[in-house]
């Protein structure tokens, strides 16, 4: 997912935040396919992005239902053996998968990292999760650590992966408060050189401090335009004078109809079927725990989990993705309300607009 040359060296990113768990990603009773999580409607919908030219996919990884009525991601599939899966089975769209650095060692990821890296010829990236979640932390007896020290953790795992994938095999030692690493040995070493794309959700100080010393992605939440353009900025202020370069990605909630009528009636379905249970023990453990989303609604809870609302008729929606993008946002981990059918109209309806525009696009070129 490197930049291409363009305008200001940029070009637009598409992606779909995978429906890999059940009712992902809205905290409503109305969904159009309630089964879409399993995994012959992920590669259906995996295929069919790869089709209209989308640059990557990209999963949630959950342990653990968050009750109510739909058990909010109660059903999940885990995402190395996904991603594994679908890297098998597609031929050009990256395909990431996402670990929680509590759940994995450096050492396990970084093996199965190159491996999953060779099944997909060089097209397998990896989000790192600090771990926030202790109702899923707490079944496996894991404490969950304090913010600040989370995050340091985090940058010494990704320097272990690092060390893993680029230097001699049995030639890398590493020693921190966590993990000790001697003679550290992975081979075969992942194609991608130096390394399989790493990226990190989260929009606190201190994510936004270890994406810039060490990740190559920034995964986060802003709730508008402004709030965007203020945090990408900051995080790539923080990488530039570390001489580094980080590119963000949000992940928006994406619907259309052919009306602004139509559009607020269907998010209207949405809101008036709230799981006000499972809004409640999610928003519980994030403002708790997570540092990224201390001022969302219960509403913007239940509407994508946090997402960016892209709401409107399908000439709004492309000039919303335009004035993102402008805004320094380099790539869209898209929600939808129905992904496969969603996906085939956003081929059909949204990318011409997109491409009238004289918006840059990475795949989905004309």
């Amino acid at each position: 997912m490197s930049p291409t040359p363009g305008d200001d060296g940029r070009r637009m990113q598409l992606g779909l935040f995978m429906p890999n768990c059940s009712y992902a990603y809205s905290m409503s009773t109305y969904k159009p396919e309630p089964d879409d999580w399993t995994y012959e409607s992920n590669l259906r919908i995996a295929l069919a992005a790869e089709a209209a030219g989308f640059d990557f996919l990209f999963p949630v990884a959950k342990w653990k239902g968050y009750g109510g009525k739909t058990d909010y991601l109660g059903n999940s599939q885990e995402t190395m053996t996904w991603a594994a899966a679908l890297l098998a089975n597609t031929s050009r769209i990256r395909v990431f998968s996402t670990v929680h650095v509590p759940v994995f060692h450096p050492v396990a990821t970084a093996k199965m990292g190159a491996t999953l890296d060779h099944i997909g010829k060089g097209r397998w990236g990896l989000n790192i999760v600090s771990g926030w979640s202790e109702l899923e932390f707490g079944m496996m007896g894991i404490e969950v650590m304090p913010h600040a020290e989370r995050y340091r953790r985090t940058e010494a795992y990704i320097e272990i992966l690092k060390g893993l994938w680029t230097q001699e095999p049995g030639s890398f030692n590493y020693e921190c408060p966590w993990y000790k690493i001697t003679g550290g040995y992975v081979r075969p070493q992942p194609l991608q050189k130096p390394h399989p794309v790493i990226a990190n959700a989260g929009s606190s100080e201190d994510a936004k401090e270890v994406v810039s010393r060490v990740c190559d992605w920034s995964f986060i939440s802003p709730p508008t335009l402004e709030a965007s353009r203020e945090v990408v900025a900051d995080i790539k202020r923080r990488a530039q004078r570390l001489g580094r370069s980080v590119q963000c990605a949000c992940y928006p909630f994406v619907l259309w109809r052919d009306t602004e009528r139509e559009a607020e009636e269907e998010r209207r379905r949405i809101l008036d079927n709230i799981d006000r249970v499972a809004v409640d023990n999610w928003a519980r453990g994030l403002n708790v725990q997570s540092g990224s989303y201390d001022n969302f609604t219960a509403e913007q809870f239940a509407l994508g989990a946090g997402a960016q609302p892209v709401i409107g008729t399908r000439e709004q929606v492309a000039e919303k993705l335009r004035d993102l993008f402008e805004a320094g946002m380099d790539g869209f981990l898209m929600i939808f309300l129905d992904y496969y059918k969603d996906t085939l109209r956003f081929e059909r309806e949204i990318l011409p607009l997109l491409r009238k525009m004289g918006v840059p696009l990475l795949g989905a070129r004309a």
